[in-house]
């Protein structure tokens, strides 16, 4: 015969399934544990597992790739950010203030960029069709004009993992805001994935699985075996030369089309800064450059520093991300990128290979 200790122990298992619905109870568990008969234990116990409980459990559907969030059955998000809580939206949406511009992209990609009510960086947007206003920059937000366009849901990111301090004010101005962790995820198809995230926001969760399924496949499929062309990246941005680490989402499509990034320390996800005698070794043995920065001539290139003269890399195959630059001066790389990195990866594959015939997606040749 168990002793009251063991019921107490099983009992108290049974009940961990809502720790916090269960300390609610406390005090009529303990009444029923004084009794000395067990099946009042039982009764008041599965009373309580029941009681307690509330609404059933939600199961979170978790993602093919994505780490920084999840939808629950009932469509609900589950965003995460670094060192914060788990924040819960329910949608639909209908009028957003977009603080990056890949959230119109994921947007645009399923039909629901009419929901963007404001950008912030609108000049330099790449989707004419969007009608909304300027939201401003961080620390010198138009509170008015967005309190204006009405929005039901403010959404921002953090370069670290303190929040942002303006959402404060927005929540004291009644805005529901969020922060969006998609520029953390290392692996394209896990930024990709947050086409989920947009659908599950705006209700059209179907629109979006659609289009990431086609991402998918399409990406796989594009996948070298093996990686043989060695990749200089980048030129110095306010005097340092930056090279992604070698978990970083521009490493991993670089490796994922067959290049090798000279400099990407394994392991690492942040960028490191190499100095320009390093650079000069890489562009030795380079068989390709890529991103360098503002340039679309070799002629500009060698007008940045006299030393690019001397890299044989220059010579070769140099390439920019710059082919849909929009009048505004911004780069719809960065905006449409995220959710195409099919694209993307075409490009730099047809690069790689040699077998550049017609007009790629993103890339120029710089001449």
């Amino acid at each position: 015969m168990l002793c009251r200790v063991d019921i107490k122990l099983a009992f108290s298992k049974l009940l961990r399934v809502n720790a916090a619905a269960f300390s609610c109870k406390k005090a009529v568990l303990l009444a029923a544990l004084t009794q000395k008969r067990p099946w009042r234990l039982l009764c008041v116990s599965t009373w309580l597992a029941l009681a307690c409980a509330g609404p059933a459990v939600r199961q979170e559907s978790g993602m093919e790739y994505a780490r920084w969030f999840s939808i629950l059955q009932d469509g609900a998000v589950v965003l995460r950010t670094p060192g914060g809580d788990a924040d819960t939206l329910r949608g639909p949406f209908r009028r957003m203030v977009c603080m990056s511009s890949s959230y119109v992209g994921f947007l645009e990609a399923i039909g629901a960029d009419s929901t963007v009510a404001g950008v912030s960086g609108l000049q330099f947007l790449g989707n004419r069709k969007v009608n909304a206003i300027e939201a401003g920059y961080d620390a010198a937000l138009n509170y008015e004009a967005i309190l204006l366009t009405r929005p039901d849901l403010f959404l921002t990111y953090s370069v670290s993992s303190a929040e942002p301090p303006y959402l404060a004010r927005l929540r004291e101005l009644g805005i529901r805001c969020a922060t969006v962790s998609e520029h953390l995820e290392s692996h394209p198809l896990a930024r990709a994935e947050y086409v989920k995230l947009f659908g599950a926001l705006t209700g059209r969760e179907a629109a979006a699985d659609s289009v990431f399924s086609a991402v998918r496949d399409r990406y796989l499929a594009l996948v070298q075996p093996s990686a043989t062309k060695k990749v200089l990246i980048n030129i110095p941005y306010a005097s340092q030369w930056f090279i992604p680490g070698g978990d970083n989402y521009m490493t991993r499509l670089i490796r994922d089309a067959g290049g090798i990034l000279l400099g990407a320390v394994p392991g690492k996800q942040e960028s490191s800064v190499i100095g320009l005698e390093t650079a000069y070794a890489f562009a030795q043995e380079a068989d390709v450059w890529l991103h360098p920065g503002w340039c679309e001539t070799r002629e500009q290139l060698r007008a940045v520093h006299p030393l690019f003269s001397e890299f044989p890399v220059l010579e070769k195959d140099v390439w920019n991300n710059t082919l849909q630059r929009t009048p505004g001066g911004g780069n719809r790389f960065w905006e449409t990128g995220p959710v195409r990195p099919d694209w993307v990866l075409e490009d730099l594959t047809r690069i790689f290979s040699g077998s550049v015939t017609d007009s790629l997606h993103y890339y120029l040749p710089v001449d």
